[in-house]
């Protein structure tokens, strides 16, 4: 079966979509942006497809970026596959990933890949630059500080 051809125009909705989700960290638009069985991957440990598992990924980023926003800075389509270099910015303003809040503000990159179907996002592969937000804070997650 081949798959099917979007628009510019309609993947651009889309993903803008999904991105408003995220940035608002809005569930309900979420679930408008991706199908029910949505697939994120890396997933989050634990988590089925499906939108409610970003529920707690979003009251954490509520409370680390409150105002956070993406940007969209390139947007590549083929048939059903929609590639997105964007940059995502905000303030840390509450604990991230064990990091102290900082007030600082941050910037960082993100690279996705997203299969689309009827109109929704099915499918995302999703890339974070997250060692650039750990210099910009100048700490590393307790987690991930090497024993001594």
């Amino acid at each position: 079966m081949q798959p099917a051809h979007l628009t510019q125009s309609a993947a651009r909705e889309a993903v803008e979509r999904l991105y408003r989700a995220f940035s608002s960290k809005d569930v309900a638009l979420l679930r408008q942006a991706v199908t029910s069985d949505w697939q994120y991957i890396p997933e989050p440990p634990g988590q089925t497809h499906g939108p409610d598992q970003m529920i707690p990924i979003f009251e954490d980023l509520a409370t680390a970026l409150p105002d956070m926003r993406i940007e969209i800075l390139d947007m590549l389509t083929q048939d059903d596959r929609v590639g997105i270099r964007a940059e995502v910015s905000g303030t840390q303003s509450g604990p991230l990933m064990g990091i102290a809040a900082t007030k600082k503000p941050i910037r960082f990159a993100i690279h996705s890949f997203h299969e689309i179907r009827d109109g929704r996002v099915s499918k995302t592969w999703h890339l974070e630059d997250w060692l650039s937000v750990f210099r910009q804070l100048d700490a590393v997650p307790p987690k991930m500080n090497p024993p001594v």
